[in-house]
């Protein structure tokens, strides 16, 4: 497991992510389901505008990053840290007398999917 968790997802990533070309038909598609109206005199340019996107991914691609370990931010710093500390008392037995429904300290809602 060298280079950690994300190079493994990221390897997954590159294995399956395959670039396709880029139709007339798949910008009207892509347009429809954004719903974006989008004239037919500026289709071919959208074309063009994808396939040099597509042609920079796969350039992209190629490039090893195999020895480069992942940034946790761009820049070399430390955060500064805070003691996690209560500021305000405990409301909650008070919230929840004016809630609709609750249980075990838990507030109850609606079934939204089944």
């Amino acid at each position: 497991m060298k280079g950690g968790g994300i190079t493994i997802i990221s390897s997954l990533f590159a294995a399956e992510f395959r670039i396709m070309n880029i139709s007339k038909s798949d910008i009207e598609t892509i347009a429809t389901l954004a719903q974006l109206d989008v004239e037919d005199s500026v289709i071919d340019s959208f074309v063009q505008e994808m396939a040099d996107i597509l042609s920079m991914i796969r350039q992209m691609q190629e490039i090893d990053t195999s020895e480069i370990k992942p940034m946790p931010h761009p820049q070399d710093i430390e955060l500064r840290l805070r003691m996690d500390e209560i500021t305000e008392p405990d409301q909650r037995s008070e919230l929840q007398l004016i809630a609709p429904a609750t249980k075990n300290g838990l507030y109850l809602v609606p079934k939204v999917l089944d």
